[in-house]
This record gives C-alpha cells, structure tokens and sequence, in this order.
C-alpha cells in the first residue's frame, strides 16, 4: 500500500495551498476531497478582499488555487473521512466510506459548516425556502420578498447580493447593531432594496404543505411576537467545525474546534489543522491561505526529522 508523505483532508483554500506548500517540497501528498475543490469559497458570489484581484467570483478562485496542483504532482482523491487513526510506528491511517491510505502527517482542513437556528419549521422547510447560500439558491427566489438572519460579514454580503434577485431583503439581527465590516455595512444601509429587523429572533419558520410563507419573529426586547411574510430566507449566524471523525484524537477544545500552535501543528506529532477548523479568531480565505503555508512547511520539517 502507499505510503504519502502527508495526506491533506479538505481541498479549501487553506488545504490547497497546504499541498501546494508540501508538494513544493518534493512530497508525495494526496488532497481528500468529498466534493468540488474550494469549500466555501464555492458559496460565495464574489470576492473582493483577496490580494492581487479586484473582485473574482468565488468558484473561479477556488479552479485559479486548484489548476497548479497537478503539475505538482498532488493526487486527488474523493470519499467522506470516517476516522483518523495513529499508528505505532508514528503513521497514519485515514479511513474513507470504502477505502484506506496510510500516511506519515496528515493536514485536517475539512472547515466548517453553517449553523442551524433550530427552530420549528427549519428542518420541514429545508430547500423549500430556507437556505444557508445565496449563491446556490439566489436565483430562485426572483421578485420575492425574502428574509436574511445574521448580522456578520457573510449574513450582509449575501442580503446585497439577494437584491439581484428579490423584490425586497430584511436583515433581521438579534442585535442593535450589526457585526459587519463597516464598508459592507454602509453598502447595505445605501441600499435601498434592504430593510432591517434588530433586537429580534425567529421563533418558528411558517409554511403551507409546498413552501414557506413566512416566520414568527420575538423582540428581545419587548418580547413582542410578530408574524412577517416571506417568499424565501437565508440562514447566516454562524459556524460548527466539522471535526466529528477527529474527536476522538482529544485535538478540540470543548466546542470541536482543532487546537493548534503558530505552525498549525496540533498535541499529536505529524497532524496539523489549517483553515476554519482551527480555533482562532479571524475565518478568511486569506488566513486560511497562510495557515496553509505554515502546514506544508511543518509537514515538511516533521517528516526530516522523524523519517
């Protein structure tokens, strides 16, 4: 069986440019992948604060990071990762739904997904008008009132891009102010398609047996309970790591997301966490690009040094 030098679990910008930083150095690196290269990046419209490009749309930037990869000689390969194992000799054992590889570090870069409001209704309506991308499902919901929740980067950016399409976006925020970047605010309050709900939350998401047709909304403030109709919303507040089949390895802290050093290397010798995984304060492409860096080096001083 093969054995890789390094086996990265996410083809994000951050583990892409992890297998670009290893393959670089001459290692045999295989990137795991359970679908499209780019993880989130494939969810965004368009992208404006990454160096070197004005405004790039999310899906070409996540094929610009991936195109070098072969010619470097990374392997890819697709399946859903069940575990992580140590091996006594100091290797690895990465386990998919229907194969095994064995490898000397690993470079877990598998993200994190969008958080559910868990409230009645969501899961009854899921794809029948809410949604957690805007880009997938914009499109969709054309001359529609829709309804935006959150109040960060990603909530606001997708409630300006939603105006392409609808008829009108409310961004409804448990707060009274918004935790967006103050440019991506001001573009927002200039709008004059968006609309604002504050010191609110979604009590239940309403529908009829095809589709939702709007929510119940509570004031934290007042504790008044309204209803607003709603043709279709987004869901923007907040993110999970997607660290279930590494638990085990004792690597999170006590909400699941990888604890690491400044080289991204975790407490277990040879596996190194990069990207949204990791517990850290600023989730961008660019840092996860960075934290990438930092891994292919890592991965390529441990294995001089242990191999």
């Amino acid at each position: 069986m093969t054995l890789y030098d390094t086996i990265v679990i996410g083809a994000g910008p951050g583990g892409m440019t992890a297998a670009m930083y290893a393959a670089r150095s001459e290692l045999k690196v295989l990137l795991l992948e359970q679908g499209a290269p780019g993880g989130q990046m494939n969810n965004t419209a368009e992208i404006e604060n990454y160096p070197g490009y004005g405004t790039i749309m999310g899906p070409e930037l996540s094929m610009k990071m991936h195109e070098p990869l072969e010619a470097l000689g990374v392997e890819n390969a697709y399946g859903i990762v069940k575990n992580v194992r140590v091996n006594s000799d100091g290797t690895k054992k990465v386990t998919t739904e229907d194969a095994e590889f064995d490898t000397k570090t690993v470079v877990i870069a598998t993200g994190a997904n969008h958080r559910h409001l868990n409230v009645p209704g969501e899961e009854t309506y899921g794809a029948r008008g809410v949604s957690y991308c805007a880009v997938c499902d914009g499109a969709f919901f054309r001359n529609q009132d829709l309804l935006v929740v959150g109040g960060g980067d990603s909530a606001v950016e997708e409630a300006i891009f939603l105006t392409r399409f609808a008829k009108s976006v409310t961004i409804l925020h448990r707060r009274d102010e918004l935790r967006a970047q103050k440019i991506i605010q001001d573009r927002a309050f200039a709008n004059d398609k968006i609309d604002f709900i504050w010191d609110s939350t979604v009590e239940e998401i309403l529908g009829n047996e095809m589709k939702i047709t709007g929510v119940r909304i509570r004031n934290l403030k007042t504790d008044e309970i309204s209803e607003r109709e709603f043709g279709g919303m987004f869901i923007y507040v907040g993110l999970d790591p997607m660290t279930e089949t590494v638990l085990e390895l004792g690597i999170t802290d006590e909400t699941g997301w990888i604890i690491t050093d400044e080289q991204m290397a975790t407490k277990i010798p040879g596996i190194f966490a990069v990207g949204d995984v990791r517990q850290k304060d600023l989730r961008q492409i660019t840092t996860a690009v960075g934290d990438g860096a930092h891994a292919g080096q890592g991965v390529y001083k441990y294995i001089t040094e242990n191999f």
